[in-house]
């Protein structure tokens, strides 16, 4: 009796498998379907676009290239937006009254521009952008990004740039996709965009923009073994966007069993991944998995990603909010500025006469570090600018400066010349701490100025 029950058990595994089976295939072409139906030329893609509406693209290698040359071309732009943050390719030609080009964060594509007075920029917290662009445009949301092919389960992945982008999806006005089997398939949160909720897409199969990470001088590797020196085995990194955060990574090589928990994926990831050195197994929470929320780098990076599930690409205003950072335990932070005051303010965005680059997500790991048990925050810079003619450590930031971390939220100032701790200390400290890491050929000029100023 038992063996005939068993025999029936059996077939009714075998036929509700067959079932599953027929389903899944069943789903798996009618996805299939579904994307043929949607697949259009650039042209009629865009053609989504009504007049009013705000066009948002990724960062970087999240940009469509192809969908951007079709926008250049339309005829029908009336009282749009288009959002990008350190866009990979050229600004378009167009009237302001059409299309109002406004830069999220800087890049050699839209700096001149934006100086020009041809591209506005929006000031923001990284992690306040989506909360931010809701706010702006309401319903009126276009998202436009390069995805990863579609899987078995009608679902694209934002690869490279889940960013802002991934919390926009839901509740955007359309959805138009340009499918490229170069841009890896990453997992995470919020990461996916299925089938279902796309208007338009198109295949284009180029190779992803690259940002081959430059070759550190004697300046960033002085400041990297500063930097290094203070990371304890099983810190957790956040690594700010630039040559001198990255030439930190150059000297962990000794160091066990780091974390990642940043905005932009380093290409050093993969060195100290396959070394041993990041294994994420001290972290509080992503325990095992390295996190971001933008990557740009080398097509070797862009492999190491590829269906690799331990790698999380989150959301910004998840991985940048400070209810996320306060529970990691031993966060470092890194990041650097264009100049520091005497009081500790840091100017991370303009230099005299020019806007250079933005805040980020700057102030969101320098004060959220603070919020955590026994986390650094770290500012770096060069000592001098302009071929040592100026000093970057200087008694007030010049007039029109913008703050990125305020003298409340400092920590930790490093230079060439070594580090600065500023958290807790008065002014009178402070600038004698700063003007100890100043070139040397500035240290009497800038005492003088701090007597003149009552700050010694």
């Amino acid at each position: 009796m038992l063996s005939l029950i068993n025999v029936n058990l059996n077939l009714k595994k075998t036929e509700n498998s067959e079932n599953t089976d027929n389903n899944k295939e069943s789903l798996t072409m009618n996805y299939d379907n579904l994307y043929n139906e949607k697949i259009k030329s650039a042209k009629d893609a865009v053609s989504v676009i009504e007049p009013g509406d705000a066009i948002v693209f990724p960062i970087m290698p999240g940009e469509p290239p192809a969908l951007l040359d079709a926008i250049r071309e339309m005829d029908t732009l009336d009282g749009n937006s288009l959002y990008r943050m350190l866009p990979s390719f050229p600004t378009v030609d167009v009237e302001k009254s059409k299309l109002r080009q406004i830069s999220i964060f800087l890049s050699g594509m839209d700096r001149k521009g934006m100086n020009a007075g041809n591209i506005d920029l929006l000031p923001n917290h990284f992690s306040d952008i989506p909360s931010i662009l809701k706010k702006r445009e309401g319903d009126k949301l276009v998202i436009m990004a390069t995805v990863s092919p579609m899987d078995e389960d009608g679902n694209f992945s934002l690869g490279t740039s889940p960013s802002y982008v991934a919390s926009l999806i839901e509740g955007a006005k359309r959805i138009v996709l340009e499918v490229n089997e170069n841009m890896p398939r990453t997992f995470g949160e919020k990461n996916t965009i299925h089938i279902s909720q796309v208007d338009a897409l198109i295949e284009n199969n180029v190779e992803l923009p690259e940002l081959v990470s430059p070759t550190p001088n004697e300046k960033d590797l002085a400041v990297g073994r500063e930097i290094a020196k203070k990371v304890k085995d099983g810190d957790t990194l956040q690594i700010g966007f630039g040559a001198m955060p990255n030439a930190v990574m150059e000297y962990l090589t000794e160091k066990k069993h780091l974390g990642l928990h940043t905005e932009m994926l380093p290409e050093k990831l993969v060195d100290l991944t396959e070394k041993g050195v990041i294994d994420n197994s001290a972290k509080e929470i992503h325990n095992g998995k390295s996190v971001a929320t933008f990557a740009i780098g080398s097509k070797r990076l862009y492999e190491f990603m590829d269906n690799n599930p331990d790698i999380l690409m989150l959301p910004c205003d998840y991985t940048n909010s400070f209810d996320t950072i306060s529970k990691m335990k031993n966060l470092f932070a890194i990041n650097s500025a264009i100049e520091v005051d005497f009081l500790g303010q840091c100017n991370s965005e303009r230099v005299k006469g020019f806007y250079y680059s933005s805040t980020g997500g700057q102030s969101d790991f320098m004060k959220g570090v603070r919020l955590t048990e026994s986390g650094t925050g770290i500012i770096c810079l060069y000592s001098t600018a302009k071929n040592d003619e100026i000093s970057t450590i200087v008694p007030t930031l010049f007039e029109g400066a913008p703050v990125a971390t305020s003298k409340n939220d400092i920590d930790t100032v490093v230079t060439e010349y070594g580090s600065a701790e500023l958290k807790g200390s008065t002014i009178f400290e402070r600038t004698e701490r700063l003007i100890n890491i100043a070139h040397p050929k500035f240290r009497d000029e800038l005492r003088e100025k701090a007597k003149e100023m009552n700050y010694m």
